[in-house]
């Protein structure tokens, strides 16, 4: 049976695009040397389409799926990227069709069974599916040390149990066919203050919080971080180590 699909992002879809960190091209590039061909890819959970907009580099053509409409609508637009509002189990894809499949920080969201069972339609013979995910964001530590207590503390009780999955890496989650060893990567960027809040209001259970008290919890974090900061036009190199896992269908 297919689960309900949950949505935790569309209501500040339009924040969640502009906010959310983007993929090494390192990450793309390694996808496509990988993958059968360069043809077809299918990004499911694409949200705001930033994996897709940077398949799209290294495709022919890409097909950008999510299950929320507000997301699509609020996708970065590329000429090679087709996107539909269709759920992870169920596409409209042909069969054998696609190279790579792929799945950016929205795996833990899926009816695991019924995508890998769609996965293995659409994928051409020796296609790869590849699914990643990062968890805590690092700076230095006494501002690690601020967001991590925020993290556990006041918006723990708000995270839906979904999270659990993307905490443990996916290592936990099995798959039917033979795994690949990616290198390590790391997503970089140098943002400054307000993108880092900005970014630390995209996550789901801040919105949660918000939809509950009524006021940003964020707001209650501001003084020590900017304390921490410094100038709050100051950029700092903010980092997201990230865990790949890449399959190969026979």
């Amino acid at each position: 049976m297919t689960r309900t699909f949950k949505d935790h992002f569309s209501g500040h879809a339009g924040n969640y695009a502009s906010a959310r960190p983007t993929y090494p091209d390192e990450l793309y590039a390694w996808l496509a040397g990988a993958a059968p061909g360069r043809e077809l890819a299918w990004d499911c959970g694409t949200g705001n389409g930033q994996a897709a907009l940077g398949l799209a580099r290294h495709f022919s053509q890409v097909f950008a799926t999510d299950a929320s409409s507000a997301q699509i609508e609020h996708a970065a637009a590329a000429a090679n990227i087709t996107y539909r509002t269709e759920p992870s189990e169920h596409s409209s894809l042909q069969d054998h069709s696609v190279d790579l499949v792929t799945v950016a920080q929205a795996y833990h969201w899926f009816d695991h069974g019924a995508f890998l069972l769609e996965s293995a339609r659409v994928l051409k013979p020796g296609g790869l599916l590849a699914v990643w995910t990062y968890a805590n964001v690092q700076v230095d530590p006494t501002i690690d040390c601020i967001v991590l207590n925020f993290y556990n503390g006041m918006i723990g009780p708000f995270w839906p149990p979904e999270r659990k999955l993307v905490e443990e890496g996916y290592r936990e989650l099995q798959f039917p066919w033979p795994e690949l060893a990616p290198p390590g990567f790391t997503i970089e960027l140098d943002w400054d203050l307000p993108a880092f809040e900005a970014y630390l209001r995209s996550w789901s259970a801040v919105q949660r919080y918000l939809q509950s008290n009524h006021h940003d919890p964020v707001d209650s974090i501001h003084a020590a971080l900017a304390e921490a900061w410094g100038e709050s036009t100051l950029l700092r190199r903010v980092r997201w180590p990230m865990i790949v896992r890449a399959f190969r269908l026979p």
